[in-house]
């Protein structure tokens, strides 16, 4: 598919004769979510092109097949970087092809900056799309305003295509920091650590990422025992002063660390349980809860985890076997409150269980009803989300 108007001309068939499609940008990330029920690909590869570049106002408007690399690179020319620092799952899920600028919008891929600038659904200023029956709709606009009724664009950014073909991306970005340093305090218990990254971000000190790595999972990153990690960014000035703020604001949890390597881009990633066949879970929960949750699955299963988001999201690594340990997580986190997302497991289990945090009644019947409005027929990425 070349056009947008071809991909509209395609739903609009596909919606008439029933015929269910598979929306796929990269297609790096297909394995996210359930397995797809369709009979056909729709490709959004060709939609590649640049709309609109205002590097002054820090807004760009890309079409959905752009890759992130090229969007990148793009950006690296005005100094200027996404906000929103989208992970690439090609590692941790095996997966090939480039991801890109839809498919991270689609399933809401926000990386470790998220603790400051805000998720993938806060960066986007606008959308193009095509519903379920072929019709282009645009939503939102290139300024950030407020909104009555749906706010379209952060209602397709988490969707996985299952209300519509996204075509067209309005974003914000923000100026690349002229530095960037890492602080590590090492040997911490996952409860302190949770304390230490708190304090730190409740300072004005901008700390733009906090993650904390248990011994058994920094390893793999080189690091000799657990290591809390703080990433401040940057002018020099700024850098230096906040560096050594931070170093008196942590000292009661031991000694303070600047470090040259850069270990986010695997933190983004997950590559620490890259390479293998586990089941890998993510879960967003109260940051101070986060140990105990871990602490508790760790009596009745063999897992490995790390945090991020200052412990706010969880990493979880398991054995698959019948369920990838679904029943045990979701019992165990039902006492915390949050929910889990299944990442990576065969088709075969994210075929029978639920991928995704089960809904109570009333969001299950607005979901259906919206689901019911934009792609009535039912044709776009069809089980995708549920069964």
């Amino acid at each position: 598919m070349n056009t947008e108007a071809d991909i509209a001309e395609a739903i609009r068939s596909a919606a008439a004769s029933s015929t269910p499609l598979e929306i796929v940008g990269g297609g790096t990330r297909r394995a996210l979510g359930r397995p797809v029920q369709a009979a056909q690909t729709l490709s959004m590869a060709a939609l590649n092109g640049v709309t609109l570049y205002e590097p002054g106002e820090l807004t760009l408007v890309a079409q959905a097949g752009m890759t992130i690399s090229a969007l990148n690179d793009l950006l690296d020319g005005e100094n200027q970087q996404l906000t929103f620092e989208p992970p690439d799952h090609r590692a941790l899920l095996g997966s090939k092809g480039e991801p890109t600028l839809g498919g991270a919008v689609a399933v809401a891929a926000s990386g470790p900056r998220r603790l400051r600038m805000g998720s993938c659904r806060d960066a986007l200023l606008g959308v193009r799309y095509v519903n379920g029956q072929g019709e282009v709709l645009r939503a939102g606009g290139r300024v950030m305003k407020n909104v009555t009724g749906y706010d379209i664009p952060k209602l397709m950014c988490g969707a996985y295509g299952t209300l519509g073909a996204i075509t067209e991306v309005g974003i914000k970005v923000m100026p690349k920091a002229e530095v960037v340093r890492t602080l590590v305090v090492s040997g911490l218990s996952d409860t302190d650590a949770v304390s230490a990254m708190s304090d730190a971000l409740r300072t004005p000190l901008d700390v733009s990422a906090a993650a904390h790595l248990p011994a058994s999972v920094s390893k793999e990153l080189g690091f000799n025992d657990a290591a809390t990690l703080l990433r401040i960014e940057g002018f020099e000035a700024q850098a230096t002063y906040r560096g050594e703020r931070l170093v008196e604001v942590l000292a009661s949890f031991g000694a303070v660390e600047a470090i040259d390597s850069n270990p986010w881009p695997a933190i983004r990633d997950v590559m620490m349980f890259a390479g293998d066949d586990r089941a890998v879970w993510r879960v967003s929960m109260k940051p101070s809860d986060a140990p105990l949750l871990v602490q508790d699955l760790r009596e009745q299963m063999d897992v490995e985890a790390f945090y991020d988001w200052g412990g706010g999201l969880v990493w979880l690594a398991c054995v698959q076997g019948k369920d990838a340990g679904e029943a045990v997580i979701r019992r165990t986190l039902a006492g915390f409150g949050g929910h889990a997302t299944l990442i990576r497991a065969n088709d075969t289990i994210r075929t029978a269980v639920p991928v995704f945090e089960p809904e109570v009644a009333q969001i299950a019947a607005l979901s259906a009803g919206l689901k019911a409005r934009f792609d009535p027929a039912g044709v776009l990425n069809p089980g995708r989300m549920r069964g």
